[in-house]
């Protein structure tokens, strides 16, 4: 296809709000959707002062950062990405949820339109499934955030054609990314390694090895990693984290890679981390 000039994102929440941001930033024309309208209004507020705070940093002059906040549409109807280039949605990290909204945007956007997807686990392939354009379905892995994280993972399914992986590889260089491809397996490569790591330290802290302290010290500083990683499942949100594991577990088969009770535990009394105010750790609630 030609070159991307309109992208429409799913998902007012951090992810969502981030690749909205960068498409701006970079001069494209952006559609925002969410259902809720209490999650437009965050994002809508939050994109501004993001770019606002880049030209006080001067890493924007104010005549882009002006032009970036033209670029951003706000919507709550799917409708309004009609005439987009390509769709990145950024929702639940659930595989029904995401194939029926799959099944919804193949039936409104043009023939060209490619569909990507955020998802950091699920399989590219069963999602392109649901479509009548599976050559144009293709996994867009940001990390988080987005508008500050260099990489972004790109997963073709079984029938992601050559255009499609092209037009969304230069997408992502667009954004600055560093772009690394993934087979389509279950967690890819980042999550594949990254959350049998936080799975393993939440076993240490249920196993009484260590306190969570220590074991996020641990790592820090034994390791060089920025942060923990019970500290880093909080920011990831230890819902999403659950159900990535879920996805290893069923997709590879191995018991490897079953949760770790406590993880479990802490989701289902609603301890998801810094979105929640509490996880592993306690949060002032924003």
């Amino acid at each position: 296809m030609s070159e991307i000039r309109s992208v429409g994102v799913v998902g007012a929440g951090q992810m969502g709000s981030g690749i909205a941001q960068l498409a701006a930033v970079n001069g494209l024309e952006v559609w925002l959707l969410d259902s809720d309208s209490a999650a437009v209004s965050k994002a809508h507020q939050s994109i501004s002062s993001r770019i606002q705070s880049l030209v006080s940093k001067g890493l924007l002059t104010k005549e882009k950062g002006a032009e970036a906040v033209r670029n951003l549409r706000f919507t709550s109807s799917l409708e309004d990405f009609r005439s987009v280039d390509i769709v990145i949605e950024a929702i639940v990290e659930s595989e029904e949820v995401k194939k029926k909204l799959f099944v919804q945007l193949d039936n409104i956007v043009k023939d060209s339109a490619i569909l990507a997807s955020n998802t950091s686990s699920i399989s590219i392939t069963r999602l392109a499934s649901v479509t009548r354009r599976p050559s144009q379905v293709i996994g867009m892995h940001f990390m988080n955030p987005p508008p500050v994280m260099k990489l972004v993972e790109i997963i073709r399914g079984a029938t992601t054609s050559d255009n499609t992986f092209n037009a969304t590889k230069s997408l992502a260089e667009r954004f600055g990314k560093k772009v690394i491809c993934s087979q389509d397996y279950s967690g890819f490569i980042v999550n594949r390694i990254l959350m049998p790591m936080i799975n393993e330290a939440f076993h240490a802290l249920y196993t009484g090895v260590a306190t969570k302290e220590d074991i996020d010290t641990g790592m820090k500083l034994g390791t060089n990693h920025p942060m923990g990683p019970l500290e880093l499942a909080d920011h990831i949100g230890l819902d999403v984290c659950l159900s990535i594991m879920k996805v290893l577990l069923n997709g590879l088969g191995d018991s490897k890679y079953s949760p770790c009770p406590l993880l479990v535990q802490y989701v289902d009394a609603g301890r998801l981390g810094r979105k929640s105010g509490v996880g592993v750790y306690t949060y002032s609630k924003i």
